[in-house]
Formats: structure tokens, sequence, C-alpha cells
């Protein structure tokens, strides 16, 4: 395995993991297990450990998403069909639990922000990141950008809402509530 190769199936595993499991139910002998990886290239790539990992793997998953978004929004120049788009993509992963991939970042959120304070700053970046993205749709779409800001961050909390109930009842069905009301809200 190459150096470069060997970093990226970590983060690829530890993010995977981390948004399944949780940050504290995640060890770093599973992401080694898992990724192939011998216990050397961890540290050799994340000497700090965990808690520096699990800041990559939220970098790591942030991008994804963005790229995710950023596909989606653009398949239409309706802000409510873009989003409504987005959220069928995502809902999607529901259908098998090994496919889910480069969820956003709430298990985690949520579990560290009170106790790690370089946690809760990287998935607030990355929250920021994905209602920025809602934002300029709503922008482009003819909102004002005090509303537009103010959607971003609503349709963010409604999609990580929505992808936590979908994960405790095992079926997309609040992901697709979400994006049926989605019309409802992204209306001038």
């Amino acid at each position: 395995m190459k150096k470069a190769n060997a970093r990226d199936k970590i983060l690829e595993t530890a993010s995977r993991l981390f948004q399944l499991q949780g940050y504290h139910a995640t060890g770093l002998n599973q992401i080694i297990k898992e990724s192939g990886s011998p216990k050397g290239s961890l540290y050799y790539y994340f000497p700090k450990g965990k808690e520096e990992l699990a800041i990559h793997a939220v970098q790591y998953t942030n991008k994804y998403v963005q790229v995710q978004i950023k596909e989606s929004l653009n398949k239409s120049s309706d802000a409510a069909q873009a989003i409504q788009y987005f959220i069928e993509e995502l809902s999607k992963q529901f259908e098998q639990e090994e496919s889910i991939a480069g969820m956003p970042v709430g298990l985690l959120a949520g579990e560290t922000a009170l106790i790690n304070e370089p946690l809760r700053e990287v998935c607030y970046a990355a929250f920021q990141d994905w209602e920025k993205l809602f934002r300029e749709k709503m922008i482009e779409s003819g909102f004002e950008e005090k509303q537009a800001g103010e959607l971003g961050v609503v349709i963010n909390c409604m999609i990580e809402g929505g992808i936590l109930r979908s994960l405790t009842e095992k079926t997309s069905a609040p992901l697709q509530q979400i994006k049926q009301q989605i019309p409802v809200l992204v209306r001038k």
C-alpha cells in the first residue's frame, strides 16, 4: 500500500466508523484492522492519535458532502427541486447500512461538542460550509441574503435531524418527509 493510499484508506475507514458508531465507540484498533493498514501508518499520519484523526475525518467528510451538495444543487435552477434532489440522493444511502458513506457529522458533533473543543469547531465549520452552499442557492434563486442564510441553517438542521431519525428508524422515511416539505419552506 502506498503512503498516500494508506492515509486515504485510514481516513475513509475512520470517517465511516465515526459516522456509524460515533467517536467513543470507535477504537483505533478497529480503524487499523478495517482499513488494512499497519498500526505504524496511523501514528505516522496522525501522530496525535484519535482526536487528530477524527478532526481530519470530519474535514474529509465535509469535503465529500460539499461535492454531493454542489452536484445536487447544480441539477436544477429551482432551489427547492435542487435541494430535494440532494435529499433524495442522501436517502438512498439508507437502503443498505453498509452503503452509508459521507453522512454528515451530527452523531460525532452531538457526542463530542460539550467535551472536545477542537472536534466541536471542525463539526461547526462543516455545518457552516454546507449551509453556505444552500444559502448561495437561495440567493441565486432570488432570496435576499438574510433570509437565504437563515434558510441555509434551517435546511441543514432539518437534514441533520432527518439523518438521525432515519438512522434510528432504519428507513429513509424521515428524509423523504423532509424532501416533500422543502417546496413549502423554500418559496418566495
